[in-house]
């Protein structure tokens, strides 16, 4: 086995006090090197080093004794919708349920509390009465750069994240992520105007599964991924 460190910063936070799930598999993708399945076991703590622990099968985030996360190999085939256009987009994240109530308020891709160049100020609305499925837009900015004015490749995992779960929402409640996979197609520029979707899959139990995109705006798929969120028990 093969060990190395992360540290996940606080600007980069879901909860308070906890990494935004689709960033930190974000970064397990970037350190395993190839396509693959996260698994979230625990809420990955802020600023403190942990362990990264490779092994023929698998990649896992650990705190000490404690699994966070595991990165496994997978080959995500999963249907993409079209894209909405660009005005169905921006009309669509005007009705962003989190502008009037807002569990994360502080989250790094969705929460209403950041500001431009901290938060990903993704506000995914519906884009018809079911709420089954959501759309905004996001122009990705220069703090996201990697350095070769391309979009980090744990940004693009991040924005895939939360319109997810807003998808899912009116079925799931209060609901955290579980399981993620993503399949990035074209790097995407710093700059660049996106359309981001999300759309339910479907329902088992307190399982619930979700697919989201980012599009260009001529709808070119520039990535996708799959999610399964978890509602949390009630009582």
């Amino acid at each position: 086995m093969q060990q190395q460190h992360i540290t996940i910063a606080q600007r980069f936070c879901g909860p308070p006090q906890s990494g935004n799930g689709g960033y930190v598999a974000g970064l397990l993708a970037k350190a395993k090197g190839g396509p693959c399945q996260v698994t979230l076991h625990a809420p990955p703590p802020l600023d403190r080093a942990l362990q990264l622990v490779s092994s023929a099968d698998d990649l896992q985030l650990k705190d000490g004794d404690t699994l966070l996360a595991t990165a496994k190999a997978y080959a995500l085939d999963t249907s993409v919708p079209p894209a909405p256009d660009l005005q169905s987009a921006l009309t669509a994240q005007t009705g962003f349920e989190g502008f009037q109530q807002h569990g994360l308020p502080g989250c790094f891709v969705c929460g209403t509390l950041r500001q431009p160049e901290d938060g990903l100020r993704i506000y995914a609305g519906p884009t018809d009465a079911s709420a089954n499925q959501v759309a905004a837009v996001w122009q990705p900015d220069m703090t996201l750069d990697d350095g070769k004015g391309m979009v980090a490749s744990e940004f693009l995992w991040a924005a895939l994240d939360c319109p997810g779960f807003f998808a899912v929402k009116r079925q799931s409640g209060t609901a955290l992520l579980g399981r993620f996979a993503a399949r990035l197609l074209v790097p995407v520029e710093i700059g660049e105007t996106l359309i981001v979707s999300g759309w339910a899959i479907g329902h088992e139990g307190r399982k619930h599964h979700a697919g989201t995109a980012l599009y260009r705006q001529d709808g070119t798929p520039v990535a996708h991924a799959e999610a399964t969120w978890i509602s949390l028990k009630q009582g």
